[in-house]
């Protein structure tokens, strides 16, 4: 592997501004297919071979328009008044049947009628119009769930607070990433331009991991149209290829203004790097890689699809690593120490150590303080895992502001905990051959009159929850 990295390195020096070229024709061809296209992911969440996952083809193939459960459009009242006001008559009947209308839409249960009475809240504060909608989670696109969440603005008109529920309201319910990744970026803006010292050799990590982030989470949404991608996949591949974009930049920049310092020239300390540091990025993206495709074998698809989009990523930021990072060494030359920090300049013949050579010096003079004071940290940091709470993600944990969440919100708070993960318990039954005695019963429904038909229960009976929430 060295005498080919070594190779590598020297060609993308040599055809620098062709490498660039080249990854620069491919990141704007991929941003703009992903653009034009949009993403089309969706949380369709199935568990082959599990009792809840029987239960749900059973519901699919009998009884398809209860297959997907319904979909709540939650109305709060404000204070002191109830839905059932004469004021909001009107707008819930106008409502109903603007959604009965949708083509999407198989039924729509008002609250105000006879058979929803038991979709108000005790106090009448909170109603629910209980929704059916045709189409399946995976086939419901992100422009039809918005088009059914605006037929209720004549409700909105009037006074009510509405959000829809269900997984119409989590295609619509998208969590913005954007705010945490400048966070993520601005703090390794920071480390960097600390490690390096300049704001050049800062830059390079951070262009390679943008550039090869672009690629990979473009290629995600490409193959959202062709496979079942969950909504988090791109939130995962974004913090694991953003960081190991910058740490495999980081290891093979350091190396090269270490060799740089030591008299090398640009073309041959690049390629070394390459050789060395490079060598190490390809065993390390390797081992990642392997690691995320090797979730395949727990053989839940929304956690093999989570493996291999997050493989990607990693793949493509380790491509940029030991070719694109290479050719802007390349055309850097002597320039990647330009602006420097003010306390990095200091007297060329001083050899005292400074920053982390210091450090490292001083940890390895006291190496029983620095691993108490490194077991203290640690520790102090694990604390949290020990109130961690596993479970299934559900429309709870989003954003406040987001249509899902305030509709789960306003579930629990009129119908209580639980009201938003109801379970349907399909069975299937077969009628038996024999015939019950004529004045034999069941101590539930007492004595029979004649000679009624009895029923058993066959062994390939599925009367397990579905474990998904229908409401």
């Amino acid at each position: 592997m060295t005498p080919i990295l070594y190779g590598l390195g020297r060609l993308c020096v040599r055809r620098r501004w062709i490498v660039v070229g080249i990854w620069v024709v491919i990141v704007v061809a991929l941003a703009a297919a992903s653009r034009s296209a949009g993403p089309d992911t969706n949380d369709n969440l199935t568990l082959p071979g599990t009792d809840s996952q029987a239960a749900t083809d059973l519901l699919t193939s009998r009884f398809p328009q209860q297959a997907n459960g319904s979909n709540p459009v939650v109305l709060t009242a404000p204070a002191g008044k109830k839905v059932t006001d004469d004021a909001y008559s009107k707008p819930i009947a106008d409502t109903v049947a603007a959604l009965k209308a949708d083509p999407d839409v198989r039924d729509a249960t008002s609250p105000l009628s006879s058979e929803g009475a038991s979709l108000l809240s005790k106090d009448q504060n909170i109603g629910v119009i209980a929704l059916n909608v045709r189409p399946a989670p995976s086939d419901l696109t992100t422009d039809d769930a918005q088009r059914i969440v605006d037929e209720a603005d004549a409700l909105r008109a009037s006074g009510l607070a509405v959000a829809l529920g269900g997984y119409v309201g989590q295609k619509v319910s998208k969590p913005e990433t954007h705010s945490s990744e400048a966070v993520g970026l601005s703090v390794a803006v920071l480390v960097l331009l600390f490690t390096f010292g300049t704001f050049v050799a800062m830059g390079l990590p951070i262009v390679t991991a943008i550039l090869g982030l672009v690629s990979g989470l473009s290629i995600i949404t490409l193959i959202s149209h062709v496979a079942t991608v969950p909504t988090v996949a791109p939130t995962l591949a974004t913090m694991i290829g953003l960081g190991v974009g910058i740490d495999y930049a980081l290891f093979i920049v350091t190396r090269h203004q270490e060799q740089r310092r030591g008299g090398l020239a640009t073309l041959e300390s690049v390629a070394r790097a390459t050789a060395t540091s490079g060598g190490a990025v390809v065993f390390a993206g390797t081992t990642v890689i392997v690691a995320l495709l090797s979730l395949a074998v727990v053989g839940i698809p929304l956690v093999t699809t989570l493996g291999y989009t997050a493989a990607i990523v990693v793949l493509v930021a380790m491509a940029a690593a030991v070719t694109l990072l290479p050719a802007l060494l390349g055309i850097l030359g002597d320039r990647i120490d330009a602006l420097p920090l003010p306390h990095r300049r200091h007297d060329p013949a001083d050899t005292h150590p400074h920053g982390w050579e210091r450090w490292a010096e001083g940890v390895a003079h006291r190496p029983a303080l620095g691993t108490v004071l490194a077991l203290v940290v640690l520790g102090a940091l694990a604390i949290p895992a020990l109130t961690l709470y596993l479970g299934q993600q559900d429309n709870g944990a989003l954003p406040t502001d987001t249509q899902a969440r305030r509709a789960y919100d306003g579930m629990t708070a009129g119908f209580g905990v639980g009201s938003n993960g109801r379970c349907s318990w399909p069975s299937t039954w077969r009628r038996s051959r024999r015939r019950a005695p004529p004045t034999r019963g069941c101590r539930r429904c007492g004595p029979t009159s004649g000679r009624p038909r009895t029923w058993r229960r066959s062994r390939s009976r599925r009367s397990t929850a579905t474990g998904r929430p229908r409401s």
